[in-house]
């Protein structure tokens, strides 16, 4: 009995929505420079970056950009010279925009569809692990209608309401053997939704320098209906209920941020952003089964979260007119307390490079291109509910392409 409450302890999908899973690939140039974007007002990305930049864009847009994203992570059990890897699968967070507004006015309306968190993730059904996890497939795409408004030449408001569309697809196996050899496995699949805002101004000092402050809220998502799937030995088929569905409510964090630009020349743009994202508010996982058994309670799993913070830069040169350039990078501190890291988001310290280009072909269109290199240090770990134990290895790539009209 004590086996099978832990086993769905284990069940609970352990760490859904850590640092690990911000991607925030929401805009190609940003992406290029560094992921800055808050004191900035670019493209239509802005939206996302910065709703109160958006007043501030001398022209209307329409774009849209994916970026790949390859994750490549690696475990050394405790003990053992073993290293099992996860399989290569291809993620692809996506961001498109639209803005409008007359030409003469002093304000526009947007609208972004955008996927500040996500991950896909599969370490097979072989490794030391797979009880803790076999993959994980997770999407949450933010559609948020914006408006803005300028209300002096060098002051500009804007915000916008977020509704959040998250989709799960998590397997492990459950330790037990049938008669064929055949190991059990769970898999929880499920759709919810969230709500929330998103809210920022943006200034133009008389230095030259400009400034934007954003804050967009925790958006609480809840899937209600998810199916668990069991596949166990037909004798321990009454311990897992089927049909049977599950409940749960998951925070996505409020995030504060604070961003700078800086243009010594007509040529050349410099970028420094700062965030808090609020992890802190995820105290704790609880899933409710629609059907309990004598071994199959709802749980309640505790996560004690903290706050994390990042430090980005980066610098936008224009060769010519119609070419630009970009670089940057930035660190980001890890959100998961000691104890807590899961292969699904093997969380740590990282640091991150990014690189990017720009081409314009004629006067309304734009394509632009990214590339970044993240690198998350080493961190052994021994989790406090699964004591699965051992040191994990994280690099992540990303290429992406990005398509803007404007008129």
């Amino acid at each position: 009995m004590k086996k099978l409450l832990l086993l769905f302890m284990w069940l609970s999908p352990a760490v859904i929505y850590a640092q690990g899973f911000q991607v925030n690939l929401n805009g190609q140039k940003q992406i290029g420079m560094g992921h800055t974007g808050i004191g900035l007002a670019q493209d239509g990305a802005s939206v996302s970056f910065n709703p109160g930049a958006v007043a501030m864009l001398p022209e209307n847009y329409i774009q849209g950009g994916i970026s790949p994203l390859f994750f490549k992570s690696a475990f050394n059990a405790a003990g053992s010279n073993v290293v099992n890897y996860n399989k290569d699968k291809v993620a692809t967070p996506f961001n498109a925009y639209a803005v409008w507004g007359p030409k003469a006015a002093a304000w526009k309306l947007g609208i972004g569809v955008y996927t500040p968190f996500g991950g896909l993730t599969d370490w097979g059904n072989t490794w030391q692990g797979k009880y803790v996890l076999e993959s994980l497939d997770l999407k949450a795409i933010f559609i948020q209608p914006t408006i803005s408004v300028k209300l002096a030449d060098y002051l500009s408001i804007g915000g916008g309401f977020i509704y959040n569309r998250a989709s799960v697809d998590l397997q492990r196996g459950i330790p037990l053997i049938s008669a064929t050899g055949e190991v059990g496995k769970a898999q929880l699949t499920g759709n919810g939704h969230g709500y929330g805002w998103n809210a920022g101004i943006y200034v133009k000092t008389e230095v030259g320098m400009t400034v934007g402050i954003t804050y967009r809220s925790q958006v609480n998502t809840n899937i209600k209906g998810g199916d668990a799937i069991f596949s166990v030995p037909g004798s321990l088929a009454a311990s897992f209920p089927q049909p049977n569905t599950f409940s749960a409510g998951i925070p996505l964090p409020a995030q504060a941020s604070i961003g700078f630009g800086f243009y010594p020349s007509s040529k050349l743009t410099l970028a420094l952003d700062a965030n808090v994202v609020g992890w802190d508010s995820y105290k704790a996982l609880a899933f409710d089964y629609a059907t309990n058994a004598p071994s199959l309670q709802d749980t309640y799993s505790p996560r004690n979260y903290k706050n994390a913070f990042s430090v980005r830069g980066g610098a936008q040169y224009k060769v010519t007119d119609k070419f630009a350039l970009r670089a940057g990078g930035g660190y980001t501190s890890t959100a998961v307390p000691d104890g807590y890291v899961t292969p699904e988001a093997p969380d740590a310290n990282r640091y991150y490079v990014t690189g990017g280009l720009g081409y314009k072909f004629g006067s309304r269109l734009d394509i632009d291109l990214s590339f970044e290199y993240e690198h998350l240090g080493s961190r052994f770990q021994t989790n406090v509910e699964s004591n699965l134990s051992g040191t994990f290895k994280t690099n992540v790539y990303i290429p992406g392409i990005g398509i803007a009209y404007h008129w």
